[in-house]
């Protein structure tokens, strides 16, 4: 294994720290240091809620792993049985594809001593604690891409062996990243993937749609997309520091025979809301027909 200095000038939030302050003599290990694993390595240092020693990351690549080093400072390495020994949580962040097989290698180094986080979509914990047949302390959580800027929307939902005291351990390194909720119900897992986890993809789309729009009414491209993505922006900013509804916050905007009671008649016309909600629940019930597919997966590889 190895370490290198940390990177100059990284930022960080007074508020987020205090939050994070049960993770600062926590050992984690990341399985996976890709997209994902990165961001999250770099929420944890830049918010400094815990310490780049605390940290070990691993992967097959080792170009990824020298870089990571190189940039926070973390321990990396690429034997996942050693990573996991000294650590108090565990985070896959593999693809669902390999989980199954990451598990069963590193499966006698983990035990009840430890919190076992999985961000793979679509894999159930109740599959996992079955490929690695014994008791967990399993924790599955489900971000989106928006952890990159720091701005995940994620989901938390706990195993049965799981403390509330571990759920919150897993709610501050997912706090680090953006903002996160727990789920009470696993099986509400599919609902979160297919609202919050490929939420950003509609949002990609409702931005990039309304930028076509600015530039077919006369403006440059790169005008239309600023006040496109601004727009979206700080509407979100203003729900959710507001608190008021939607619905509310609409009515403020719309002027009884104005413009935007205009658009939003063609919107609604045009069956935008409709669109959305089938969206979502297409994007669910196709997070679960791939559930299935890794449950038989995992079953293969667990014969």
């Amino acid at each position: 294994m190895h370490r290198k200095g940390v990177a100059a000038g990284l930022r960080f939030s007074e508020n987020l720290i205090g939050e994070l302050d049960m993770l600062r003599d926590k050992k984690i290990c990341f399985i996976g240091a890709g997209n994902m694993g990165e961001a999250l390595i770099s929420g944890l240092v830049c918010s400094k809620a815990t310490s780049p020693d605390n940290i070990v990351c691993t992967d097959i690549s080792e170009r990824k792993l020298k870089a990571v080093a190189e940039k926070y400072g973390v321990t990396t390495g690429t034997d996942n049985a050693a990573a996991i020994r000294g650590a108090d949580l565990v985070i896959y962040v593999v693809k669902p594809q390999i989980l199954a097989s990451v598990l069963k290698e590193t499966a006698d180094s983990l035990d009840m001593s430890k919190i076992i986080i999985s961000v793979a979509a679509g894999v159930p914990l109740a599959v996992i604690e079955s490929c690695l047949k014994k008791d967990l302390r399993l924790v599955r959580v489900m971000p989106n891409i928006a952890a990159f800027v720091k701005e995940s929307a994620t989901a938390i939902a706990a195993g049965k062996h799981a403390s509330r005291d571990d759920i919150n351990l897993a709610k501050a390194v997912f706090d680090s990243v953006g903002k996160s909720i727990f789920i009470e119900e696993n099986i509400l897992m599919d609902a979160i993937t297919g609202l919050s986890g490929s939420g950003p993809a509609y949002i990609f789309l409702i931005v990039d749609a309304l930028a076509d729009a600015g530039v077919k009414m006369g403006l440059s491209r790169d005008d239309a997309l600023f006040l496109s993505s601004q727009t979206i922006l700080g509407s979100a900013k203003l729900l959710l520091d507001t608190k008021e509804h939607p619905g509310q916050l609409k009515d403020r905007v719309t002027s009884p025979g104005g413009t935007a009671i205009a658009g939003i008649h063609t919107l609604e016309k045009g069956g935008l809301r409709t669109t959305l909600i089938n969206a979502v629940e297409a994007a669910t019930q196709r997070s679960r027909e791939l559930g299935d597919a890794m449950i038989q997966n995992f079953t293969e590889n667990n014969d």
